[in-house]
């Protein structure tokens, strides 16, 4: 007989004798805010962890059990997921629960089953309130065309930075949008645009399979929610090229070490072609961080923003990569071919308005020696 599974049930005993359900579980994250507590980390052998702020915090409670771990995860899933489980495989999908979405994703270590529940605010931020480092995301919702790409790490905020941007389009132009998430992470109303959300491993088996299909579904804006090989990259740049606005994310830390983790899925004999590619059909690159805030509530994003101008492109053409890190600090006026800004330049702004402490920029920066000197200028940047 099929044991069921239900999130009501008050299965995990706390360390005052109270036992909690996942639902009791879930909804601290509505209380505190996703902006807050991002996530829950279940495993066995240790008591529940959430991140709240950046860091881990953990439950006063028992170890959680292999029988504790089913009972806490498997009343997230349907039949077929867990049986998906079960046989050995990990585990991405989704979980609506009151005025949020959450992502999860199961897998298998050494002590079994572990779960990590990220947690996405059902309701989409305007871009204004995101945090961009100045006004380039008016000229992006604007574009017909080109490869806008957000970096940084797991938990900095990409997906709603992209969501944010997804449905100002939404709101603002008739175009038909369509996204490859794995899994859907927030839901887009049909408002003035048209909007298919796809499921990699629901509703098509793989990003690339896809991305083919996309070719001839008429699609205006694309989001691919991950470049993940050189064939989803190769695909993803032709999209690009071809008259189509796209969106998508890679784990990178900065705008340069973007591009050149974009180079580095092909073969040195597919070099030259990947990067006359990417410079025709680059548009952006913004690297994102979230910092701890100096009063304590939350978390802010810091950016880096890359304009691929001609300048820029001329030097990927010329596979010069290393020198498109001066022109950040450079071309920083507010006009439509300039507009960048380097993360050190964000971080120190965001210190002399007092939104984060010092030592917490100098902990976030990518090169000390660039902040110090950011820190030492105007470091004027528009946080409007």
């Amino acid at each position: 007989m099929t044991t069921k599974y239900s999130p009501d049930d008050k299965i995990y005993p706390t360390g005052n004798g109270v036992k909690l359900s996942m639902t009791d579980m879930l909804a601290y994250f509505e209380r505190q805010g996703a902006l807050r507590v991002s996530d829950l980390h279940i495993k066995i052998g240790t008591t529940p962890a959430y991140r709240i702020d950046g860091d881990l915090v953990r439950l006063k409670g028992e170890a959680v059990t292999p029988d504790l771990a089913r009972g806490l995860l498997y009343s997230l899933l349907t039949e077929g997921e867990i049986q998906q489980v079960e046989a050995g495989n990990d585990l991405d999908c989704s979980y609506p629960f009151g005025s949020l979405q959450f992502r999860i994703n199961i897998f298998r270590d050494n002590d079994g089953l572990v779960g990590a529940i990220r947690a996405l605010g059902m309701d989409i931020p305007k871009p204004q309130n995101i945090g961009f480092a100045n006004d380039v995301w008016k000229d992006i919702v604007r574009r017909t065309h080109g490869l806008v790409i957000f970096a940084g790490i797991t938990g900095a905020g990409k997906s709603t930075t992209i969501a944010s941007l997804i449905e100002r389009i939404n709101e603002d132009r008739a175009c038909r949008i369509i996204t490859l998430e794995d899994p859907i992470e927030y839901l887009f109303k049909q408002k003035n645009s048209m909007i298919s959300q796809r499921e990699v491993g629901r509703d098509v088996k793989t990003f690339q399979d896809g991305l083919r299909a996309m070719m001839r579904e008429d699609p205006d804006v694309i989001f691919v929610g991950e470049m993940r090989d050189s064939e989803t990259v190769s695909l993803t740049l032709t999209a690009a090229e071809t008259g189509h606005l796209v969106f998508s994310t890679l784990h990178t830390r900065d705008a340069v070490g973007t591009i050149t983790r974009i180079l580095d899925f092909f073969p040195p004999g597919r070099q030259d072609e990947v990067r006359n590619q990417l410079s025709l059909g680059l548009a952006y690159v913004i690297s994102q961080k979230l910092i701890p805030r100096k009063d304590g509530q939350g978390r802010i994003v810091a950016m880096e923003i890359l304009n691929s101008n001609y300048a820029v492109a001329n030097l990927i053409r010329k596979g010069k990569v290393e020198q498109i890190y001066s022109i950040m600090q450079t071309k920083t006026r507010n006009q439509v071919s300039e507009k960048m800004v380097t993360l050190e330049r964000h971080l120190a702004r965001l210190v002399k308005v007092g939104k984060i402490e010092l030592l917490e920029a100098q902990k976030w920066a990518n090169d000390l020696n660039s902040f110090i000197d950011a820190m030492k200028g105007d470091a004027d940047v528009d946080l409007s």
